[in-house]
């Protein structure tokens, strides 16, 4: 059955094309819908992909049982519930690059507007008069230039602001000093270092709990007097109150608005007649340009999503340093790891987990995130309830079953190398595995057995008396039970002592195979792990 996508808000068809050309997707494009209807229609649907126009509540999610992937053709996500869609596992996936350019070119135009008094000197020829004495304006050259946040878009700020012979200083901390030496930006320790010296200051940050009311009354009040303020971010990060107290004190030479805390801003807002200020209607990603760019980027990856199981790009899904190809066989390993580990302890008994922790070489430390997701969701699959288990609601569910999540890097271990350790009462056990760059996955310890298996299919662990037969005995069981091998590894630690097989074989092992083998002379245990996805 096709994967059946809703599109809406007048998403550019070069997008939506990408979609119909997939035969296992059926693509309905519908204009933007009331909350009931679209409440009722929700259902039905494994994707949805929109711009800010329809709300993602949570009560939306919770009707859209069949729900995998919400898409948003833009940067903001604040019109999705994103910790109810993490909950449900549902992936919330935007496009945070195709606007950049549009929002950067877009703060110079306005910029040198306000400056220039570009308004005024059209509002006067239309009048028919010729004001060119009353309209002296000034330069950017010269000017210091204070940017709030050093992301995508101040990035691109950055770099055309050094053409108009701009002094550069930028406050994030939440960017590695090569970003700023890369785009000859000079590091604010603080934002009030940044307002004590910015002639014109520009925010582009998110909008979060730590950045609202960022620039507030205090804020405002550090800045010199004649200085401007452009929001073209979020509406929130800088407090309207305060800007319009501001502006009307003549503190400020002007301000530049892009986006406001309410819109559509009400008629009758004050900030509408406050003094030398330029006011657009949030129209920062509003090219044609950009309008195709985000619309291709968010449908490339829902389809990804959808068809390939592909993540990478979901926002609610660990930031992995390392690419997300390049990371599928570690997360492979941490995964399958952590399900050996979980079905060994429950064979010894142990019913309740109480810690994971997953310690990962160099090659793979970027992913230690996304690897501990991978683990987390090895842990709990089978063992918890839900439709929609996946990487992006494994931590919380784990967690939520009082599971105490780590993760690390190891510099005593091999760089490709993973290890998940689980802990339950009294007990823990380590399981470790390897990803090649080339080669197929293997696990290679489990406590202190040294092994090497491909973690494919089904698993069967075995401990055993190390004496001449099992082996033996072992492979007849299974072929008379129609279960074929495809590796067999026996470790031991000593002659005579203690042994372990891992058996990597096609098919099902059923509870009566597991039983007949712990029937067998010489073998003390058996634990079958069936690997789900398979």
């Amino acid at each position: 059955m096709p994967y059946r996508v809703l599109v809406t808000d007048d998403i550019d068809r070069d997008g939506v094309a990408l979609l119909e050309a997939e035969p296992q997707l059926r693509v309905d494009e519908v204009p933007t819908l009331p909350p009931a209807t679209l409440l009722e229609r929700i259902g039905e649907y494994d994707a949805i992909i929109g711009r800010s126009a329809t709300k993602i509540s949570a009560e939306l999610l919770r009707h859209a049982t069949r729900l995998r992937v919400v898409g948003r053709a833009g940067v903001g996500v604040d019109n999705v519930a994103m910790d109810v869609a993490t909950e449900l596992g549902v992936a919330v996936i935007n496009a945070p690059a195709g606007n950049t350019v549009a929002v950067a070119e877009l703060f110079f135009g306005t910029t040198i507007g306000l400056l220039r008094q570009l308004g005024k000197a059209w509002e006067s020829m239309r009048a028919g008069r010729w004001d060119r004495g009353a309209l002296m304006g000034a330069e950017l050259k010269g000017k210091t230039l204070g940017i709030v946040g050093l992301g995508r878009i101040g990035g691109e700020v950055a770099v055309r602001a050094h053409a108009f012979g701009m002094e550069l200083v930028a406050y994030d901390p939440y960017v590695a000093d090569a970003r700023f030496g890369a785009l000859r930006v000079r590091r604010a320790a603080s934002l009030d270092d940044l307002l004590d010296e910015a002639d014109i200051v520009t925010v582009h940050t998110p909008l979060t709990d730590e950045t609202q009311g960022m620039i507030g009354r205090r804020e405002l009040a550090r800045l010199r007097a004649g200085a401007i303020v452009c929001n073209l971010a979020r509406g929130g990060i800088v407090d309207d109150a305060a800007l319009q107290a501001a502006l009307e004190a003549g503190h400020l030479k002007g301000a530049v608005l892009d986006v406001f805390a309410a819109e559509p801003l009400a008629a009758d807002h004050p900030l509408r007649h406050a003094p030398n200020v330029v006011l657009t209607p949030h129209v920062g990603a509003n090219t044609a340009e950009a309008q195709r760019n985000v619309a291709v980027d968010v449908c490339a990856a829902v389809r990804d999503a959808l068809l390939r199981g592909e993540l990478s790009r979901s926002m609610n899904v660990a930031a992995a340093a390392g690419g997300w190809g390049e990371l599928q066989p570690a997360m492979l390993v941490a995964r399958r790891a952590a399900a050996v580990a979980r079905a060994i302890l429950a064979d010894m008994g142990v019913r309740a987990v109480q810690r994971l922790t997953v310690r990962c070489g160099s090659a793979v430390a970027g992913g230690q995130q996304l690897l501990l997701s991978a683990a987390a969701l090895g842990a709990v699959e089978g063992v918890v309830e839900h439709d929609r288990l996946n990487l992006i609601n494994a931590r919380a569910l784990a967690e939520a079953r009082g599971l105490e999540l780590t993760a690390g890097e190891s510099g005593t271990l091999a760089p490709s190398a993973i290890e998940v350790s689980l802990r339950g009462a009294m007990q823990e056990l380590t399981v470790a595995g390897a990803a090649p760059n080339e080669g197929a996955p293997r696990l290679t310890r489990i406590g202190a057995f040294h092994v090497d298996v491909n973690p494919r299919q089904s698993l069967i662990v075995l401990t055993n008396r190390d004496v001449p037969g099992v082996i033996g005995r072992v492979g007849t069981l299974l072929g008379d039970a129609g279960v074929n091998i495809a590796e067999y590894h026996q470790a031991r630690l000593a002659q005579g002592g203690e042994a372990l097989a891992v058996i990597s074989v096609d098919g099902k092992v059923d509870a009566s195979v597991r039983q007949r083998l712990c029937e067998l002379p010489d073998v003390q245990g058996a634990s079958v792990v069936r690997f789900r996805g398979e």
